[in-house]
Parts: C-alpha cells; sequence; structure tokens
C-alpha cells in the first residue's frame, strides 16, 4: 500500500502536476488523519471495556462479600439470642432457688461457656478495602452506588466502634467475678479439669454464696447481647438492602455483556 501511495506521487510530480499532487497529499493526511482517529477510537473502547469489566468483577466481589456478611450477622444474632437464653436460665435458677443442685451447676458452666461470651463482629471489608487503597472506587459509574458503598462501610466501622465499647463497659463489672470469686472453675470446656474435684453441694452453695456477683455480671452480659442484636439487625438491613441493589446491577450487566 505505501509502495502504491509513492508510485502515484512519483508519477505526478514527474507530470509536473502540482495541482493533483497537492490535491493528493492533502487526501494522503487526511487519510492519515481518520487512521490515527480510528486507532484512537478503538483504543478507547478497549480501554473502556477493560474498566467496564474491572467494574463489573468489583460488583460482583462486593456482591458476594455482603451476602457473607449476612450470614455472619445471622449467625451472631442466633448466637447472642442463645446465649441470653442461657443467661436467663441461670438468672432463674439463681432467683428461684427452686432447681436442684445439680442442674444448678450444669446451667452454671453453659453460663460460663456460652452466656459469657462477650459478642462479634467481624464482617469482611476486603473489596472495599481493595477499592479504596487503589483509587479504583472511580470504576463504579454509578455515583449513587459509589455514596451507598461508602457509607455503608462506614456504618460498619461505626458498629465495630460500638461493640468495643460495649466490651470495655463490660470489662470492669466481669472483674470483681473472677477476682472474688472461683467462677472460672465453671468453665466445663476449659478450666473446670483444672480445679480439684468438689461435692455437688458445696459447689451449689459456692454459687448461692457469690448470687450477688454472678447476677450483676449475666445482667450485664444479657444487655450488652440485646444491645448488640439490635445494632446487627439494623445492620443486616442495610446490608440486605445494598445487596439487592448490587444485585440488579450485576444481572444489568450480563444482559448487557
Amino acid at each position: 500500500m505505501i509502495k502504491f501511495f509513492r508510485k502515484i506521487r512519483y508519477d505526478l510530480t514527474n507530470q509536473d502536476k502540482t495541482s493533483k499532487y497537492l490535491k493528493y497529499a492533502i487526501g494522503e493526511i487526511i487519510l492519515v488523519v481518520i487512521g490515527i482517529l480510528i486507532a484512537l477510537s478503538i483504543n478507547t473502547w478497549n480501554e473502556e471495556r477493560k474498566y467496564r469489566n474491572e467494574e463489573h468483577q468489583y460488583i460482583n466481589r462486593l456482591l458476594i462479600e455482603n451476602k457473607k456478611n449476612i450470614i455472619t450477622f445471622t449467625n451472631e444474632i442466633k448466637r447472642l439470642e442463645k446465649n441470653n437464653l442461657t443467661i436467663k436460665k441461670f438468672s432463674d435458677a439463681l432467683n428461684t432457688k427452686t432447681c436442684s443442685d445439680s442442674l444448678l451447676i450444669q446451667i452454671a458452666n453453659d453460663y460460663m461457656v456460652f452466656g459469657s461470651v462477650y459478642p462479634i463482629f467481624s464482617p469482611s471489608t476486603s473489596t472495599y478495602k481493595d477499592l479504596s487503597s487503589t483509587g479504583n472506587l472511580n470504576l463504579l459509574e454509578d455515583t449513587k452506588l459509589r455514596e451507598q458503598i461508602v457509607g455503608h462501610y462506614e456504618a460498619y466501622e461505626y458498629v465495630e466502634k460500638y461493640f468495643q465499647i460495649n466490651i470495655n463497659w463490660a470489662i470492669p463489672i466481669d472483674a470483681p467475678l473472677f477476682i472474688e470469686t472461683n467462677a472460672i472453675k465453671f468453665d466445663s470446656k476449659y478450666t473446670k479439669s483444672l480445679f480439684s474435684e468438689q461435692p455437688i453441694k458445696n459447689l451449689a452453695n459456692e454459687l448461692y454464696k457469690n448470687e450477688t456477683y454472678f447476677l450483676r455480671n449475666i445482667a450485664m452480659h444479657y444487655w450488652i447481647n440485646k444491645d448488640c442484636i439490635n445494632y446487627l439487625l439494623k445492620i443486616k438491613e442495610e446490608t440486605t438492602t445494598l445487596v439487592q441493589y448490587l444485585d440488579s446491577l450485576a444481572k444489568k450487566q450480563n444482559k448487557n455483556d
């Protein structure tokens, strides 16, 4: 092709057809410009397609991540509700004093293993950290989605801080129970075997003797469990809303592909 154009230029020059040569030269320039514009358009299209593919991948990752978070929140809500049932049984046993000594010991063991454990908030945030640390958040064309994602993960941080506030508040209340009593001996999962065997009656009397410490402790755990359940329910609802929106975007992108 290049040889072809060179031959035309050579023939026109030799024939001293200046005007025709100029017209040809202009036409050749126009063709070159058009070629460059086409190449740039193709490059731009390829870049845009690359960005949209990355956006699609991020949306799918966010969707998967937050679906898993909903499961995590649901399981933690169930765990805390179950723990509160354990706490309520222990409270009823200490207050009514109507259950057998062996049942009281079993209920105390259940409380130490389950009821005394702090609430946990551990959502996955790896995709958002990737988006924000790399600046790829701008890949998301949907402004509403960007704002929703930023606000959503800020809500995760807020809930996490609130869980920590509850734990920090609970620790000084927990401490006297383990300093002033041998409550740790009722942890049948880890520490019970470290203590010498005692008659069930003696263990039951020890629980009743330290009833004030135990009741204060279980009331505190019951309260923070309830409080954290409320936060989990709210953040689960917000996460479900985000998942629904991400799901609609992912389906729309799949249709366009």
